[in-house]
């Protein structure tokens, strides 16, 4: 075997994780796990849209798909603020955010799990406090901070997960 085929080989079957999901050496995600009816029902659904074209053997990513990804990408702003794993769990947060704004929800689920919180329900959390002044005030930005509840608890617990609520 020459060198290039190994490399060529090795490129495309070598398989890393990015943020879940399952990528080449290029970063390009595969898709073994999904079944092949699912894979060509989405790409037909992204040729449908407008987002990708066949081109040859391989599909390109349009104009169109390519500002969708941006505007998905930046629709959203991101925080980094980590609370320390042991801080103790002295707040809960209650929300009710709208389906019309399921982004947004599910946009908070993922920073809340980020900020080391638990989930109650999916509505009803418990975490550390205090949540950062940057990220509230971005909750009133994209019109879910009216929606937004904070309580601080009484009792505080470091040990969360095995704590029992039927007390």
């Amino acid at each position: 075997m020459s060198l290039i085929y190994e490399i060529l080989k090795e490129l495309g079957e070598s398989s890393l994780n990015y943020k879940g999901v399952k990528v080449n050496l290029f970063g390009i995600p595969k898709f073994k796990s999904y079944k092949r009816n699912t894979v060509s029902g989405s790409l037909a659904y992204l040729g449908k849209k407008g987002f990708i074209e066949k081109h040859e053997e391989s599909f390109i990513i349009t104009r169109k798909g390519r500002e969708y990804v941006k505007r998905k990408y930046d629709s959203l702003k991101q925080f980094d603020f980590k609370f320390k794993p042991d801080a103790p769990k002295n707040l809960m947060v209650m929300y009710d955010v709208p389906e019309v704004q399921k982004a947004e929800r599910e946009w908070l689920r993922w920073h809340l799990k980020k900020f080391n919180y638990k989930m109650i329900q999916k509505s009803v959390w418990v975490g550390p406090s205090p949540l950062p002044k940057e990220f509230l005030d971005y909750l009133k930005k994209i019109k879910i901070g009216g929606s937004f509840k904070t309580f601080k608890l009484a009792k505080l617990t470091k040990d969360y997960d095995n704590y029992d609520f039927k007390k």
